[in-house]
């Protein structure tokens, strides 16, 4: 997957799976140093969607927006599966359901239990990624394979007959490298496919990876002992150096094996790429019209920008259409990643001997038009939404939507919904920690967005704190929260930049009665804002970078979170 990964080694409302206990649904009485949430927006604006309008037969991509990363995409039928790096996050690998490749509903995530994901110590971007679904129609099983760095696992599969019903437990999986994926051929065998490090004493240069298959075993889910065998050494052409050859997926079309593969590292040299064989076991022949879908041959200051397309992964539809699902950014005005890497999806032309993403080699449009027959419904009857939107959550269902996800663990251990909102336990554990976090966060989606909250808080003591924060890991991140100084309770806004944090501007505030909190993003610039008594909002501490939430400045492979937190081991003061 990741050039750097061996260096380290949406108006709608969604269900999660776990209810909270009757204890937790009653209302509690409210309590120093437990803030209660409510009144949740987060809005939308970006100007590429108010400046393309949709026709009546079109959809925008991405069709997932923010912080959802290297997509792969299965098929049963008519039901489409569709499953996303999760890294950190838990749960994990967010699942979607589609009809139609247009309409996608989340419902649940794949690794959704303590037993199946160990995150708890983790680097924001190791845990879980680069997800591998696969249907297996010999055995009517769904399987999702993936590499989990960190916490024991490394790489592991599940399996379930009904992605909406739950998954088991992880088994692991004896073989090293990362990017897994399966493949089950017509005559009932099975194939596994990843990246690795070229044997040792043969690495030729800096970013040399090989792509290694083995013979998978079905039924006691292993790869088959001394089965091995490099498929792909470097990339297309080894004599031009290629590097982060990975993301390898097969297919099967008239007899012949296709194995297509990322290329070029996940920056803004990203590109995919395809190859040929007439034996799942290769040798496996490049195209010559590779790559087949890339981003990096434009001018840097395109309009509308999309750049670091890869990742992908195809899917045929009944009626024998191909299309593309990957990964790709949107940059904002400063040229930063703030949203992440984002889910794209391109029709597919598969005329002729290798498939090619139609359109993908050229500057890519945000709007699409629509299979025939389809109608889009996003952000409607329970599907997730895209382009500019609105999400209100009050908290009032018994249970959390999808949408919002932990760091390093389990919602449930500091989530109380409750008549009033959304009470959050304070840890003590502080958010610049690499440890599970009482945080509840939201991706950011947009580059122009405004995010407001209700809090109802008094806190305790000097090491209490509440409020929201703007955070793409443990080392850098702005939190605006409230917290207590003698007698008096401020709120003040801190900024970690490369672990070290600095106050940008604080002030004394009433907490008598409930604030309102809120965040606005105008691309790279941030405000943060706050309002009593339901008066005009006052901002504090001017206008501020979002680098610090840009994935080229912190590093790693996530997108910015919106959060709401709350801990009991402040350490900054007014």
């Amino acid at each position: 997957m990741k050039k750097n990964v061996i260096a380290i080694i949406t108006g709608i409302l969604l269900f999660s799976p776990f209810s909270l206990s009757s204890q937790t649904k009653a209302n509690k009485k409210l309590q120093k140093g437990v803030p209660t949430f409510s009144k949740f927006i987060y809005q939308g604006n970006d100007k590429v969607y108010n400046e393309n309008p949709l026709k009546s037969n079109e959809f925008y991509t991405p069709i997932l927006q923010g912080c959802y990363p290297d997509p792969s995409i299965t098929r049963k039928g008519d039901d489409y599966y569709l499953v996303n790096s999760s890294f950190a996050f838990f749960p994990g690998v967010p699942i979607f359901h589609s009809k139609d490749l247009v309409n996608w509903t989340q419902i649940g995530n794949v690794l959704e239990r303590p037993t199946q994901l160990k995150v708890q110590d983790i680097e924001m971007s190791a845990g879980v990624y680069a997800p591998d679904i696969a249907y297996n129609p010999h055995n009517d099983t769904f399987y999702m394979i993936t590499t989990h760095i960190g916490g024991g696992l490394g790489n592991i599969v599940v399996k379930t007959k009904d992605p909406r019903q739950g998954w088991g437990d992880p088994i692991r999986l004896e073989f090293n490298g990362i990017d897994p994926a399966l493949f089950f051929d017509d005559d009932g065998k099975a194939y596994l496919v990843h990246n690795d490090a070229p044997d040792h004493g043969k690495e030729l240069y800096s970013g040399h990876r090989v792509i290694k298959q083995w013979e998978y075993d079905v039924e006691n889910d292993r790869v088959i002992p001394g089965t091995d065998k490099i498929i792909v050494d470097g990339g297309v052409d080894i004599t031009k150096r290629p590097i982060w050859i990975e993301g390898p997926h097969i297919y099967k079309k008239d007899g012949r094996y296709f194995l297509m593969c990322a290329e070029g590292g996940t920056g803004d040299w990203h590109s995919e790429v395809i190859f040929v064989s007439e034996n799942p076991r290769g040798p496996f022949k490049p195209a010559a019209n590779n790559p087949i879908l890339t981003q990096r041959y434009f001018a840097k200051d395109r309009k509308d920008k999309v750049d670091w397309a890869g990742h992908a992964d195809l899917v045929q539809a009944p009626d024998g259409k191909y299309y593309g699902v990957f990964l790709a950014i949107r940059p904002n005005n400063k040229q930063r990643v703030n949203s992440g890497r984002e889910t794209f999806i391109l029709p597919v032309d598969w005329s002729g001997e290798f498939p090619v993403f139609e359109n993908g080699l050229i500057p890519l449009s945000p709007k699409l038009k629509m299979p025939e027959g389809v109608q889009n419904q996003t952000g409607m009857n329970g599907f997730f939404p895209n382009g500019n939107f609105t999400f209100n959550d009050d908290f009032s269902s018994k249970s959390l939507d999808h949408r919002w996800i932990a760091v390093r663990g389990p919602r449930e251990d500091f989530v109380n919904i409750t008549k009033d909102g959304l009470q959050i336990k304070p840890f003590q554990t502080n958010i610049k920690e690499r440890k599970p976090i009482s945080a509840l966060f939201h991706r950011q989606q947009h580059k122009t967005f405004s995010t407001t909250v209700d809090m109802n808080y008094v806190p305790a003591s000097e090491t209490d704190l509440a409020g929201i924060v703007c955070y793409q890991k443990e080392s850098f991140n702005y939190v605006f929260g409230v917290t207590q100084k003698g007698n008096d309770s401020y709120i003040l806004l801190v900024r970690t930049d490369k672990n070290k944090s600095t106050l940008v501007a604080s002030e004394k505030i009433d907490v008598s009665k409930p604030i309102k909190l809120q965040v606005e993003a105008d691309e790279d610039n941030y405000k943060f804002n706050y309002s009593v008594y339901n008066q005009v909002f006052k901002n504090v501490g001017g206008t501020v970078s979002g680098d610090i939430l840009s994935t080229d400045v912190a590093g790693g492979f996530t997108g910015a979170l919106i959060g709401l937190y709350s801990t009991s081991s402040n350490d900054f003061q007014p």
